[in-house]
């Protein structure tokens, strides 16, 4: 079990949602009673640590959180980040997910052509963007923008974005990839044309 319980942590480390008994006990090739005592032997160790975090049994699975003591230190970090700009990476992401919403991570990674795991947790943390569901084919979680990016952009709709034609190169220099209809705000509109980089207004401040 010595070495079991650094196994866990390094896996619960990367989870986006609690994991299950079952799934850790099958990703580690264990006995599930074995990973179920580790879980709560390492939950009863950072108790006892006074650790800044615990790991805590939600929703059927296991997870990392916070302890509610130092919320105020959370909350300090998160909402100081938030005053800083976003990167060039975040705005091409952003406006990747306002003009293909709702889109999957990985649908948002093809456009960019890079892994955009990171840059996606932390347009979540802006509460930039949010979770809208998931792909019926796929069962992939779509994202969307929030009413806060419209108040950060000074839109009062999406349909209030840049139009993307002016932006677009010539038809023969996108990829096939980019040339599928992305879905229009309007529901009863046509679908429009899309591109990777579409405009962002580097002046605005999230």
């Amino acid at each position: 079990m010595t070495a079991l319980k650094p196994a866990l942590e390094a896996v619960l480390m990367v989870v986006d949602e609690p994991a299950t008994e079952d799934h850790l006990a099958k990703v580690l090739d264990t006995p599930r009673r074995e990973v179920a005592d580790a879980l709560r032997e390492l939950a009863d160790e950072y108790t006892a640590q006074g650790r800044g975090f615990e790991l805590r049994l939600v929703a059927g699975g296991w997870r990392f959180y916070t302890r509610p003591e130092h919320a105020d230190a959370v909350e300090r970090f998160v909402l100081d980040g938030q005053q800083a700009r976003l990167t060039q990476a975040a705005l091409e992401t952003l406006a990747v997910v306002a003009y293909r919403q709702p889109v999957s991570r990985s649908r948002v990674s093809a456009v960019r052509g890079v892994n955009c795991d990171g840059v996606m947790r932390t347009l979540l943390q802006r509460g930039l963007v949010e979770e809208a569901g998931a792909e019926p084919e796929t069962g992939a979680i779509l994202y969307r923008t929030t009413n806060y990016f419209l108040e950060r952009m000074g839109l009062r709709g999406l349909d209030e974005l840049p139009e993307l034609a002016p932006f677009l190169p010539e038809a023969d220099a996108i990829e096939a990839d980019t040339l599928e209809g992305v879905p229009s705000f309007d529901p009863d509109a046509p679908d429009a044309p899309d591109r990777e980089d579409a405009d962002a207004d580097d002046k605005t401040e999230f």
